[in-house]
């Protein structure tokens, strides 16, 4: 009687009715070729291909592994990041039917109690002007040049922070320099704040500042000229923040103030709360 191991050992071990002599490298057992999958050297079973892959370090997207690395580089990420948002909300604003600017400028109206919707003194910085490209274009454009600047020298956190505490003044200001019923778009207001920030930490560190000083002062007389439909509140409410945010960033600048910088953020954060409850303690005039 003749032993029947060698005629099992030339079948497949997952098809006992196909005969092989093609062994698995990491297992050795037998397999047919529909269980072999080819490997750098021979082919494997599936069980075997199972336990590669898990064991295998997990690849993760190519869009974060290039934003890992651009930070790594100290690449100012939060500014592009900022602009690569904006610009997609404004394609996503060009689409009929949507009425993304609707949903997302502010108007002093959203601060009335019965109307409250205070998420919009932050989501107007995301829409645009869809009559005139040059709004969103010359806000992005000037938000590369103080962004890569700014952020460098803050640390993308506190950059962050400025930018929002900014746009978020800007919003303030809007609430008791205007019209409840007239609707602001843009991100002036915390472009201003850059702008605010950076005159008061490079004055503050003996910098020149002429040439910004100009600049903001053009930017606000424009602002104010008739036609233009610039809402010049958001400006100087943006500016005005921003500059405070940077005397704070300058003023608590050492390593054992930190405790101290939250706390004055923190306060101005409230502060700018309180005062955007301005309907719920004066009558709309």
């Amino acid at each position: 009687m003749s032993d029947p191991a060698p005629e099992r050992a030339s079948t497949c071990y997952r098809h006992p009715d196909r005969q092989s002599f093609v062994l698995c490298q990491r297992c050795g057992r037998t397999i047919c070729g529909e269980c072999q999958t080819p490997a750098p050297v021979g082919v494997i079973c599936p069980e075997c291909m199972r336990e590669q892959r898990a064991s295998a370090p997990r690849t993760k997207p190519a869009v974060l592994t290039r934003a890992r690395a651009a930070a790594g580089r100290g690449a100012p990420v939060v500014t592009y990041s900022i602009i690569g948002i904006t610009l997609a909300v404004y394609l996503l604003q060009l689409i009929p039917g949507l009425a993304i600017t609707d949903r997302l400028l502010y108007a002093g109206v959203y601060s009335l109690p019965f109307n409250f919707e205070p998420w919009r003194m932050i989501t107007s910085m995301l829409v645009h002007s869809t009559n005139l490209i040059f709004h969103v274009a010359l806000n992005m454009y000037t938000l590369w040049i103080f962004g890569q600047l700014l952020e460098n020298v803050l640390g993308r956190w506190r950059f962050l922070s400025l930018y929002l505490i900014s746009g978020l003044g800007g919003s303030v200001a809007v609430l008791w320099l205007s019209d409840p019923r007239t609707g602001v778009v843009g991100a002036s207001g915390a472009i201003f704040g850059l702008m605010g920030a950076f005159l008061v930490i490079q004055r503050r560190l003996g910098g020149n500042a002429t040439q910004l000083l100009i600049l903001v002062g053009i930017n606000l007389v424009i602002g104010f000229v008739p036609g233009f439909r610039i809402a010049w509140q958001a400006h100087l409410g943006g500016l005005v923040v921003g500059a405070l945010v940077g005397l704070i960033y300058v003023e608590t600048r050492k390593r054992d103030q930190r405790t101290l910088q939250v706390v004055l953020l923190a306060a101005l954060v409230l502060v700018l709360l309180i005062l955007s409850l301005r309907y719920f303690f004066f009558p709309v005039f």
